[in-house]
């Protein structure tokens, strides 16, 4: 083994969190290094904006930090320290302007994640920030000093503070494992098990509706459970549901499921139509029509929906084609399905669990480590996508790198 003295602040992990940490450190004139076990920085925060970097979003602070539920009071300084308009502000600063959606939902008008990190990159090497990749972290050795695997073998480095922002457990090809756990565990850091959030459901279809159907779209449709209800799309799966609505309801439904093994999902095919708006459209006379054309020119149902009508009825011992109109309306907007599972963490969008909040002081410093910071997705707290989940990782970073700043500013050089 190999010895060395770091810079002055180690960051390891190299996601949203460990660079936005990275970035207040080196701009308040902090020599840094950030560590990371992929050949490359920023893999998931790539992938986050596959579909349109979704940054933050723009309703009132009050409203948008309930949806970070019971980690919203261990939350709030962070985020009202960094909110929304901050978020935007950094991003303009790197040259790329804001906007935001008919939803409120803000994104970058690139509607990218690459030229955004690009040019973060740049700024933080310009700021004289170091990063060391292939540096995958194994804990502390018996001086308290980091250990790191390399391809050089193993190496042992000092920092005067360290920020660990290793991100949770989804995608683990993209640098998030959850290695971190058994460290952290192990030195008598309280963990809660991690879980999958934001994450698609198990449901028991036939051969028949999963060959038909898998890969398409419910479209414009409202999900409910128990007292929660979301509007939005799910796609179906060849073993179950996802897609952004499913994911508004997940949590709820993982809980549900962890407590009673099942969790019976109700979707609204046409939420604006009432029953009895629906009951008379299926009273008209189908004439010659097969019954998929009927309801699709009667309610403007299609084969996704269709196809679903009739998974659930065969289920039930009977037919669709069978349904009085009353009870076919009552079923097109509360169609059931029993969901047995969440897909599995490494699937899922984000993680829930982590380390629990009582394992850090106000600063975000481990308790039981001074001067170990802990910022991301490796907290203990789940929201929603929409913007909330990238907000409260830059906003943990940025007061993971002030307080790693105001630890290493007080200690003996």
């Amino acid at each position: 083994m190999t010895g060395a003295v770091a810079p002055h602040i180690a960051i390891v992990g190299a996601g949203p969190a460990g660079l936005m940490a990275a970035d207040v450190l080196a701009r308040a004139g902090a020599a840094v290094t950030v560590f990371d076990r992929m050949p490359s920085a920023g893999r998931k925060f790539l992938l986050a904006g596959r579909g349109g970097l979704n940054l933050t979003h723009s309703e009132a602070l009050e409203t948008f930090v309930t949806h970070y539920g019971a980690a919203a009071p261990n939350l709030r300084a962070a985020i009202e320290a960094f909110p929304p308009t901050a978020v935007r502000a950094w991003c303009e600063g790197l040259h790329q302007p804001t906007f935001v959606g008919s939803s409120g939902r803000v994104f970058p008008k690139c509607f990218k994640t690459s030229p955004l990190l690009r040019s973060w990159l740049r700024r933080l090497a310009a700021a004289g920030v170091t990063f060391k990749l292939r540096h995958r972290w194994l804990g502390w050795d018996g001086n308290g000093d980091l250990l790191f695997e390399t391809p050089d073998g193993a190496v042992a480095l000092r920092a005067g503070a360290t920020v660990l922002a290793l991100g949770g457990a989804t995608l683990p090809r993209l640098g998030s494992d959850g290695g971190w756990v058994d460290v952290l565990t192990q030195a008598g850091i309280a963990v809660a098990r991690l879980k999958p959030a934001n994450c698609g459901f198990v449901a028991d279809w036939s051969q028949k509706f999963r060959d038909r159907f898998e890969g398409q779209p419910l479209k414009r449709i409202e999900l409910k459970f128990g007292g929660h209800a979301a509007r939005g799309e799910a796609v179906i799966t060849r073993t179950g549901l996802e897609g952004g609505g499913i994911y508004m309801l997940s949590a709820a439904l993982r809980d549900a499921i962890e407590e009673d093994d099942e969790a019976l999902l109700h979707i609204a095919l046409r939420p604006d139509l009432s029953a009895a708006e629906l009951t008379g459209r299926f009273a008209a006379s189908r004439g010659k029509q097969s019954l998929s054309t009927f309801l699709r020119k009667a309610a403007n149902l299609w084969p996704p929906a269709i196809g679903l009508l009739h998974e659930v009825t065969m289920a039930a011992g009977s037919r669709l084609s069978d349904l009085a109109p009353a009870v076919l309306a009552e079923l097109v907007n509360a169609v059931p399905v029993r969901l047995t599972a969440t897909a599995p963490l490494a699937s899922a969008i984000s993680t829930a669990g982590g380390v629990r909040f009582d394992q850090i002081d106000e600063h975000f410093m481990l308790r039981h480590r001074p001067g170990v910071f802990v910022a991301g997705e490796m907290l203990d707290w789940e929201a929603p996508t929409g913007g909330y989940l990238l907000q409260a990782s830059f906003a943990t970073g940025a007061a993971a790198g002030r307080g790693a700043l105001a630890w290493a500013s007080h200690q003996p050089h």
